[in-house]
């Protein structure tokens, strides 16, 4: 009779022996789609969010290098190394820009300012008596000018307004008008908090007039553009200095801010952020940079990919779980298979003897064997493409809530614990920016996308026949070595 008849009449025969290998291996399958699957899925949900996050590259002023050439400097002067920075030509900002992977670019420039003919928003601790005697210390580069000033604005200048920090990661938002575009550069328009707004009866459309804090015959005449509002609180400090209060921040294009600071600050900007269009290219971006002609002993590259490394960090612990699913089911699926077909041939000793004793071939026998398992193996790859989606979607986000859960709670801890552990950061201040802008991603991938594809199907399949041959195979080697004679002497 031919074997592979003699396969099917021998399923038949044993329904119940056939029946529980069929749930084992259906149940190994399941296992291995749901792992495969897994695996798909958060490799396209890291790609994505690859491609949408990005990743950025800050180019500024080695501070570090900076201040050990001022320390340098002034070894042998009795005065104290002040620090002083060293802007950034448009030239070598454009350099850069100009390279493959990036995106998007923005300038950075901030300065001081004192209102003239409007009220800015006094901090809660200041009064009238205070603010003529109050000095607040002024951003942008005019603390190394001598000393304190007095400053009631903070000036940011960027190239537009919509890559700056706060606009971009949704603290600040446009609520009339306009923001700062590419092409206001070298005009003097404004961008002004909505309280400020309110506080002076201002709108879109009026101008203002402001003055540097560091050179007070140095006036700009501003037109409003556009007002915003922020969900910023501001920092413990902004209740002592009014250019720190988060309603007293405008928005101006570049030029106008450096403007403010003065001719030496002509054609040049503070910083450069470069968004790459995909953080996986960041490194490649920066070792082309630094072949550029911008001196990199005064300026360096600083990579900011948390946003995506937070988001895609629980992520590949999933995809690394599933492939960890994937090489323990399989090998413990390979052995119990293994086992539970050894056990059913070494039963059917005597049948193998009998064969070999009229003259049916070793490998016909062998073959019976195979055929048994593979057509299990077949409908049991069938059974897991039917029932393997659901259980890889509901164990998938289920092992991804965990990991991001366990996430979460790691950041805040150390976001309370502070850089070093040394405590947690004051209230709204740099800490809790930081903690605020690692919870975001948590909640931006919440679930996996899990659907089985053919190319899983046919990975399962082609794990499903290696572990039904390797499981047959082995135990039937060890009996066909036998002569049909010993078999059945020993059967008797």
């Amino acid at each position: 009779m031919n074997f592979l008849k003699r396969a099917f009449w021998s399923m038949k025969a044993k329904k119940g022996k056939t029946l529980l290998q069929l749930v084992i291996f259906t149940v190994i399958c399941v296992f291995v789609l749901s792992g495969l699957t897994i695996q798909s899925a958060a490799k396209a949900s890291s790609e994505l969010a690859r491609q949408e996050l990005g990743g950025s590259v800050t180019l500024q002023v080695d501070r570090e290098a900076a201040m050990e050439k001022q320390q340098s400097e002034q070894s042998e002067s009795d005065g104290p190394p002040q620090f002083t920075s060293t802007p950034i030509s448009l030239d070598d900002a454009e350099s850069i820009a100009a390279l493959d992977h990036v995106k998007s670019y923005n300038y950075s420039v901030s300065a001081s300012a004192n209102a003239e003919d409007f009220d800015n928003i006094e901090s809660s601790t200041s009064t009238d008596d205070s603010s003529d005697t109050e000095s607040d210390q002024a951003p942008g580069g005019d603390q190394g000018r001598g000393g304190m000033v007095q400053a009631d604005l903070t000036v940011n200048g960027t190239l537009t307004s919509d890559e700056a920090e706060s606009f971009s990661d949704g603290e600040a938002e446009i609520v009339d008008g306009r923001g700062i575009e590419e092409s206001d550069a070298g005009s003097n328009v404004a961008v002004i908090e909505q309280t400020l707004a309110e506080e002076n009866d201002l709108e879109v459309g009026d101008t203002i007039n402001i003055s540097s804090a560091s050179d007070e015959d140095t006036t700009q005449e501003l037109e409003i553009v556009g007002i915003y509002g922020t969900s910023s609180a501001g920092s413990d400090q902004a209740m002592n200095f009014s250019f720190l209060n988060p309603y007293n921040t405008i928005y101006v294009p570049y030029t106008a801010a450096n403007t403010l600071k003065g001719e030496d600050y002509t054609d040049t900007v503070e910083s450069v952020t470069y968004q790459m269009d995909d953080a996986e290219n960041i490194d490649a971006f920066i070792a082309a940079a630094e072949k550029t002609d911008v001196d990199f002993d005064v300026y360096q590259l600083d990579a900011n990919d948390d946003l995506y490394q937070q988001m895609v960090g629980p992520i590949e612990n999933v995809a690394s779980f599933a492939k960890n699913i994937v090489y323990l089911v399989t090998i413990a699926g390979a052995v119990i298979l293994a086992l539970i077909v050894m056990l059913s041939i070494r039963e059917r000793k005597y049948e193998m003897g009998v064969l070999m004793a009229i003259g049916e071939k070793k490998w016909k026998l062998a073959g019976q064997f195979i055929t048994e398992i593979v057509v299990i193996a077949i409908v049991a790859v069938g059974l897991s493409s039917i029932f393997g989606n659901p259980i890889a979607n509901v164990l998938g986000n289920q092992l991804l809530d965990q990991q991001t859960t366990a996430s979460a709670e790691t950041t805040t801890t150390s976001m309370q614990q502070g850089p070093g552990g040394g405590g947690p950061m004051g209230g709204g201040g740099p800490g809790q920016a930081v903690s605020d802008a690692f919870s975001q991603p948590s909640e931006a991938i919440s679930s996996l996308n899990i659907n089985v594809t053919w190319e899983n199907i046919l990975i399962l399949g082609g794990i499903g026949l290696a572990v039904a041959i390797i499981a047959a195979l082995i135990p039937s080697i060890s009996i066909l070595r036998l002569q049909p004679k010993n078999i059945l002497t020993k059967q008797e």
